[in-house]
């Protein structure tokens, strides 16, 4: 792997080879990817497929928010709610309120931008690569619109003034945007730091880390009283489920990368 190439792929996480697919579909779709990476460039390619990708997930939030609605008018897990947020409550003091609200505020739209940044000046110059640029605000705009899009087709009111710590908040409930746009980014610079740390524990840790601060962000938005439980349930698996497609998606980069595509196709 020759690591002074300005487009120089990070083709491992540990042992494990990003570039092999186990699945015939996989090695299917590599190998067309592939083949476009060699016509088009594997750089513009990869802005094309997050593109299109954006417009999946989007789709996506409308089936969930579709499948939202049909499990709370079935009351199935949404019985949790009240129950979960009446036990956050009794957890509550003025030193616990005031440090959550601190914790919560750096996965919002002020402090979650600012950490974005952070990472990508740092990945930007580290690898002199436009990829961790193109990755980073993929998924970012990706998480933003998934947001807008669930508040706007289900419009979903947040608990009760009276149970909510301030700053209140007044958007619609469904899903936490708070809580998908950590999973996204935290992810997504989770994801770019283990293409480039060759230790295990390192690893693991970068991995805990991450966990831990986008589970305690969601933690966060029901302890405040600023979202239900199954907001923040949907928010996960929905965060979860754009992050793959990225990684996938870059995935398919590195591969076309390997079997020769050059990352941006020089004009004739």
């Amino acid at each position: 792997m020759q690591t002074d190439h300005p487009e120089a792929p990070d083709e491992r996480v540990g042992t494990v080879d990003l570039t092999t697919w186990r699945t015939r579909a996989g090695r299917a779709t590599a190998a067309g990817w592939a083949a476009l990476g060699h016509r088009w460039g594997a750089l513009p390619l990869l802005v094309v497929t997050l593109a299109i990708g954006i417009g999946v997930a989007v789709t996506a939030t409308w089936v969930a928010s579709e499948v939202y609605d049909a499990v709370r008018e079935a009351d199935d897990v949404a019985v949790l709610d009240r129950p979960v947020l009446d036990w956050m409550l009794t957890l509550r003091s003025p030193t616990a309120d005031t440090l959550v609200t601190w914790w919560t505020d750096v996965a919002g739209t002020i402090g979650m931008p600012i950490v974005a940044l952070g990472f990508l000046v740092g990945f930007t110059i580290q690898r002199r690569a436009w990829t961790p640029v193109v990755l980073l605000v993929a998924a970012s705009g990706g998480s933003l619109l998934m947001t807008v899009a669930g508040k706007d087709l289900i419009g979903r009111a947040r608990p009760p003034l009276a149970d909510a710590v301030p700053p209140y908040e007044h958007s619609p409930s469904f899903p936490s945007g708070h809580t998908l746009n950590a999973t996204v980014i935290v992810g997504t610079i989770v994801y770019l730091l283990l293409l480039r740390q060759s230790k295990l524990v390192t690893r693991v840790w970068t991995i805990v880390a991450g966990t831990a601060f986008v589970v305690s962000v969601g933690i966060s938005r029901v302890f405040l009283g600023h979202h239900w439980l199954t907001d923040v349930l949907a928010a996960w698996a929905l965060g979860l489920a754009w992050l793959a497609l990225v990684i996938t998606a870059h995935r398919f980069y590195l591969t076309a990368l390997r079997r020769g595509a050059p990352p941006v196709r020089s004009p004739r």
